[in-house]
């Protein structure tokens, strides 16, 4: 079975189509301030791992 909300309409949105968004399409997205360094350490962790294995091919 289906769950749906009780309100299908979002009162806080006043334009009539986001109106009909779902309420998870309206929340506000993270900051960006807070940035994650994840990307970076495993952009240099693959480098590195090329890197040896490149040159313990070669050597």
């Amino acid at each position: 079975m289906k769950r749906r909300a009780l309100v299908l309409t979002s009162e806080s949105a006043r334009h009539p189509f986001r109106q009909t968004l779902p309420p998870h399409v309206l929340k506000p997205l993270p900051d960006p301030a807070k940035r994650n360094d994840e990307d970076i350490r495993l952009f240099f962790t693959s480098f590195a791992a090329f890197f040896v294995a490149t040159y313990s091919f070669i050597a």
